[in-house]
């Protein structure tokens, strides 16, 4: 029996990417896989104001004296664990970055990069990567160049899974894709339903036989329990009826063709928060867990297959 432990959209959340990487110790799976939205959004400036530091963030504010290692320690790790990248600056220092949008992104860039290592540093040291295949790959928030800092980690024993098939037990395999349909928000890696499906057609060529193939595709399948969202209207606030948001479908239609054309062993999805489900496509089993990511929460599935198929798969939160 092969264990597959899946979990996406950390979103920057170092409190949750550790909990990713003790999930090992707990269900010891034999495929760990964080697929898609691994980086922030936000910088939280901490201004050097000479004889302490000022930090603002989620409404508190942390004033703490130069000297004091160990507040300073803990403010910088709450910033990270609430997703947040930080920098300590002058205050000149930091109207100087606000003022330049190249600064901002090389800025942006240079915490993303980090924290990414920092990251995968943690896999190397913490997981048996002899016997344990680890799966990392980016999603459609993510910018193109934290591809190749995953790269870098391969001869390390990191997956990085795009643009190739990764075999498993009993002749399954795995193949990736990080895009998603178009999202109101404009994100790095999208394409309209029909240029995605090419793409995945593509993908899928790839494979000797789809039926025994899992996707780990990033937009889950449209029409699913596992692609509701709120609605928006023109101005991206959320449509409430009754006091409560209007849920509506917004996954893919190319990713749910594929599905029913093909029919594979296991869809393994992200992207939508809310919709921390599990549902079928035929006989496909398709799983999406969803991410609290903001709250400090792991989401996850436990899969588990045999040479016959998917035996069994549940939730697990914490």
């Amino acid at each position: 029996m092969v264990r597959i432990f899946f979990s996406a959209d950390v979103h920057g959340n170092t409190y949750v990417w550790k909990k990713w990487i003790n999930a090992t110790s707990i269900y010891h799976p034999d495929i760990l896989i964080l697929a898609g939205d691994l980086t922030g959004k936000a910088i939280v400036p901490v201004y050097d104001m000479g004889d302490y530091y000022y930090a603002e963030f989620v409404g508190r504010k942390h004033k703490i004296p130069k000297g004091d290692d160990e507040k300073l320690k803990k403010v910088l790790e709450s910033i990270e664990n609430m997703s947040y990248y930080y920098k300590v600056l002058t205050v000149n220092e930091a109207k100087k970055i606000a003022a330049d949008p190249r600064k901002m992104d090389e800025l942006f860039k240079e915490l993303i990069t980090e924290r990414m290592r920092k990251w995968l540093d943690l896999i190397v040291e913490k997981v048996d990567l002899k016997n344990v295949k680890v799966i990392v790959m980016p999603g459609n928030d993510d910018e193109k160049f934290i591809d190749e800092v995953i790269r870098s980690y391969e001869d390390k024993g990191i997956i990085y899974p795009l643009n190739k098939i990764v075999p498993i037990e009993y002749g399954y395999e795995i193949v990736s894709c990080e895009y998603v349909n178009p999202t109101p928000w404009n994100t790095p890696r999208e394409m309209d339903d029909k240029k995605l499906e090419k793409h995945l057609e593509k993908i899928i060529s790839k494979a000797s036989d789809p039926s025994k193939l899992i996707f780990n595709f990033h937009a889950p399948p449209y029409n699913t329990k596992l692609d509701l969202a709120p609605k928006l209207d023109k101005n991206l606030k959320i449509v409430y009826v009754g006091g409560k948001p209007l849920m509506v479908h917004v996954g893919s239609k190319a990713v749910r063709k594929m599905i029913e054309k093909y029919q594979p062993l296991l869809g393994l999805h992200g992207h939508i928060h809310e919709s921390y489900a599990s549902d079928k496509i035929g006989r496909t089993p398709v799983l999406n867990p969803g991410s609290e990511y903001t709250e400090g929460i792991l989401r996850g599935f436990v899969v588990e297959i045999t040479e016959e198929g998917v035996k069994n798969y549940w939730k697990i939160e914490g």
